[in-house]
């Protein structure tokens, strides 16, 4: 929004207004970071290790808050999807394929396992023209390496070129 001349503040209030046009979902390969962050405690970390659960985390908003938990990463993998199938049909039923993204991103180990995360989810909603990112080090640090994250939200109204 700052190439499109706003100040800081107008960006403040333009994020302020959008952000509930998203919602994201977050799963982790190992429960180190969440341990280390204190997102959860070392007992808690040491059974979803043994049991192999992986928590799917949301952001809806402003807030982080925990979805499903579930037993392996394919299951997490899919759970995700299915919430932004899930949200497809339900927050944004009102905005066209058209004004809706659909982004994948994540700290995996290589471009392969990157783009086959993104291609599983591009199959999953042909209309939309899926890409990947890797997360930045600010988030990277609290998740680990091999998370994974899919989002889905509505078109900037202004668009950055």
């Amino acid at each position: 929004q700052a190439k499109n001349g706003l100040s800081a503040d107008e960006i403040g209030t333009w994020l302020e207004e959008t952000r509930f046009d998203s919602s994201i979902y977050i799963t982790v390969d190992s429960m180190e970071y969440l341990k280390k962050g204190g997102r959860v405690t070392p007992a808690a970390a040491t059974l979803a290790t043994v049991l192999n659960l992986k928590p799917v985390l949301t952001i809806q908003g402003d807030k982080l808050d925990a979805f499903a938990k579930v037993r392996g990463m394919k299951l997490a993998e899919s759970k995700m999807i299915e919430a932004i199938h899930h949200d497809r049909e339900a927050r944004f039923k009102d905005i066209p394929e058209s004004r809706l993204l659909i982004e994948t991103a994540g700290t995996l180990e290589s471009e392969e396992l990157a783009e086959h995360w993104r291609q599983q989810v591009q199959a999953e909603f042909p209309f939309a023209k899926v890409s990947y990112a890797n997360l930045p080090c600010s988030i990277a640090c609290h998740l680990g390496m091999n998370s994974v994250a899919v989002v889905i939200m509505t078109e900037e109204v202004q668009r950055a070129d």
